[in-house]
């Protein structure tokens, strides 16, 4: 799904890479779009958003192989669509945050497209579920300890949380986090994302990148589609587009 402004632009837009969240086992291109539609808007933005297949009918690899197959025809066709395929931002949230975070490890690891930035709103980067985070939320919220098991083992199977689980599939597996992208993270205190998030925010950090961390105190997950009027709410609506101003260098 290609969603571009109006009207003629002075130079190529920078690209909005969408990929939905769901859980990998829901949704569609359309589903989660009506945020980075209001960026887009406001920075002149291209967006692309990306149909995958899903879980568990399509286990993994499908779905990363078919968000990398969408970046590639988006750097491919930038001229066509009057985009910048340098300002390629990846944009995502809970599991589509995850097959980002995984997109930017694989685009890296094949040598291109390389993102200019990756933007991961409460991600889904760990198959393992051990975290303290996660087990606090252990029957609690909109996204608990056990929902999480049942994405997960939608998308690996038997594997789920075993020795042998790609970071393509969970990017919290993987051994080196350099040479990424810019990364804008953020997360709820009270979800099971919550600790994950951090830690990957952490080795980033660790592996010499550039990473941006918001935790949003008593935060749920997805708290700011579920109440959007709340302060908290704005305060993170407000917080993603400076983020991606500052990275696009774009005057507000």
């Amino acid at each position: 799904l290609v969603c571009r402004p109006a009207g003629p632009a002075a130079a190529p837009r920078p690209v909005l890479y969408h990929v939905h969240g769901g859980g990998m086992v829901l949704g569609t291109n359309r589903a989660g779009l009506a945020e980075p539609l209001s960026w887009a808007a406001e920075l002149g933005a291209v967006v692309v958003s990306v149909e995958y297949r899903l879980a568990p009918e399509h286990p993994h690899p499908a779905p990363v192989r078919d968000a990398y197959a969408g970046l590639r025809w988006t750097a491919g066709q930038a001229a066509e669509l009057g985009a910048d395929p340098e300002r390629i931002v990846l944009v995502g949230a809970s599991a589509g945050g995850g097959l980002c975070a995984a997109l930017a490890l694989l685009a890296r690891d094949r040598g291109g497209p390389r993102p200019a930035g990756q933007l991961l709103m409460s991600p889904m980067l760990d198959d393992r579920g051990d975290s303290p985070s996660a087990r606090q939320m252990a029957g609690l919220g909109t996204w608990d300890r056990s929902a999480n098991e049942t994405a997960w083992t939608a998308l690996l199977g038997a594997a789920r949380g075993g020795p042998d689980v790609s970071p393509y599939a969970a990017p919290a597996r993987a051994r080196d986090l350099s040479g990424l992208p810019p990364a804008f993270l953020d997360v709820g205190s009270a979800e099971t994302f919550r600790d994950e998030t951090v830690a990957y925010a952490g080795r980033l950090w660790q592996a010499g990148g550039a990473a941006e961390l918001h935790v949003w105190p008593g935060g749920c997950h997805g708290f700011d589609a579920l109440v959007p009027n709340a302060a908290l709410s704005h305060a993170a609506r407000t917080t993603r587009p400076a983020w991606l101003r500052r990275l696009l260098r774009t005057a507000p």
